[in-house]
């Protein structure tokens, strides 16, 4: 990674996609925003500003692969949305099977109420995919 370029990070769900984006530096990853997926054409519309506003170039791509590591109906829609970014942006695809329960687990410690805003949990794990990727992917 050069110096002061920020990577984007994507949780891709079918209603949300939780956002994250990482310092100038890659060293640290910070919640962005959700972005809504009523349709694909907007909601890459709108990760597109995202990734114009920090000047992104990388978008790592959290995909939930099976327990056997395989490809189920999730992780294909997943893979299936993001080539739609392939032409603009380097994407970068890791296994993000664990992040939703993880961020669960740490909003819970923190004691947040994600069970009414599923949207917190989509945030925090596109920070933990980017922060997966920030410490082991590189």
């Amino acid at each position: 990674m050069d110096k002061l370029e920020r990577i984007l990070a994507l949780d891709i769900g079918t209603k949300r996609i939780g956002t994250a984006i990482s310092d100038p530096f890659g060293i640290f990853a910070t919640e962005l925003e959700l972005v809504l997926r009523k349709n694909d054409t907007q909601a890459i519309t709108d990760i597109k500003k995202l990734a114009e506003k920090y000047m992104v170039k990388k978008i790592v791509v959290g995909v939930p692969y099976d327990t056997e590591g395989n490809i189920g109906p999730q992780a294909q829609n997943c893979i299936d949305f993001a080539k739609k970014l392939e032409d603009n942006f380097e994407i970068i695809y890791i296994d993000e099977s664990m992040t939703s329960y993880e961020a669960e687990q740490i909003l819970r410690t923190q004691k947040k109420k994600y069970t009414k805003n599923k949207g917190l949990v989509d945030l925090k794990a596109a920070a933990l995919i980017l922060t997966d990727y920030l410490n082991n992917g590189r």
